[in-house]
């Protein structure tokens, strides 16, 4: 029986993801690089949720605005995600062959144009964002900031820094604690989260008050999201997910269940979804947002 949650992220993501899909590619149908240009468009097109991109335009939506006029931002944040997915995949990071059911962009175009389609999605993604003459000079400007922190390395770079750490420290029979797993998965996964409501507050000119709660939101959904991965990676299927599971444990790192053991790692799970949800209460429309914050500590892959 589909929840009542279920059945308004179904229609928000039939409604949002072809205005996503039709701008997508625009940045990139461009250049006189054409192995690079079409390794860039493979990973690009490869599908998914496009789950960052609906935050923004949802949030954008949940303060009176429409979805159109963060559209450049929910857009930068899907070539920063999809530029961490390539760089992850490879030998040095996660050593993945298989990303949404398909061949890893490195298996196809080799290590070497990998990095680089990596590369070319994170410089154009704050291309997008500073061409983006719907926007005032300052939610450019306020805009790009917002990204740089969460993609950099006091984001989502220094989170799979800490990470890599990490495992070498499981490999010398060294875990690390319960702060330092919050740590990673607040900065590798949270921080771009986090920032896909900021953007959209800052696409709909919120005030300051307005975006420091969604913030703090995008940061409870962005860890919210990171356990839930945690806990597929444990219990679910390479069929069901469209990548290689278990790879958690076969790396010896410490994630919510081995830390916590299942049912712990749900405990945390449901508290910290409670907490965006709590957070998201006083924004005008908080409907969809709420629904989604439901959805993705509970989906299937």
């Amino acid at each position: 029986m589909t929840s009542q949650y279920e059945s308004v992220v179904k229609a928000d993501t039939e409604r949002l993801i072809p205005i996503v899909e039709s701008a997508l590619l625009l940045p990139v149908s461009r250049g006189e690089a054409p192995i690079l240009q079409e390794s860039m468009r493979y990973s690009l097109e490869a599908g998914g949720k496009r789950v960052r991109p609906i935050l923004c335009l949802l949030t954008a939506e949940s303060l009176g605005r429409p979805a159109s006029s963060a559209l450049s931002c929910a857009i930068a944040l899907e070539y920063i995600h999809t530029y961490s997915l390539i760089h992850d995949d490879l030998p040095a990071m996660d050593d993945d062959d298989l990303r949404r059911g398909k061949p890893t962009n490195h298996r196809v175009y080799g290590e070497g144009q990998a990095i680089l389609a990596g590369d070319g999605l994170l410089t154009e993604a704050f291309g997008i964002l500073a061409g983006d003459t719907t926007l005032s000079h300052e939610q450019r400007a306020e805009a790009i900031k917002t990204l740089a922190e969460a993609a950099g390395w006091r984001g989502m770079v220094g989170g799979q820094s800490l990470d890599l750490e990490g495992e070498a420290l499981c490999r010398m029979g060294k875990p690390y604690d319960y702060s330092r797993l919050q740590l990673i998965h607040r900065l590798k996964t949270g921080a771009l989260l986090r920032a896909s409501l900021e953007l959209g507050a800052i696409a709909a000119g919120a005030e300051r008050d307005a975006r420091n709660t969604l913030r703090d939101a995008g940061a409870a959904l962005g860890l919210a999201f990171q356990i839930q991965d945690d806990i597929l990676d444990a219990t679910s299927s390479s069929e069901v997910m469209g990548k290689r599971v278990g790879k958690d444990e076969e790396k010896g790192k410490i994630t919510y269940p081995k830390l916590l053991g299942l049912d712990g790692a749900r405990n945390v799970l449901r508290e910290v979804t409670e907490r965006a949800i709590c957070l998201l209460q006083p924004i005008p429309n908080p409907a969809s947002l709420t629904a989604w914050a439901n959805f993705l500590s509970t989906r299937v892959n």
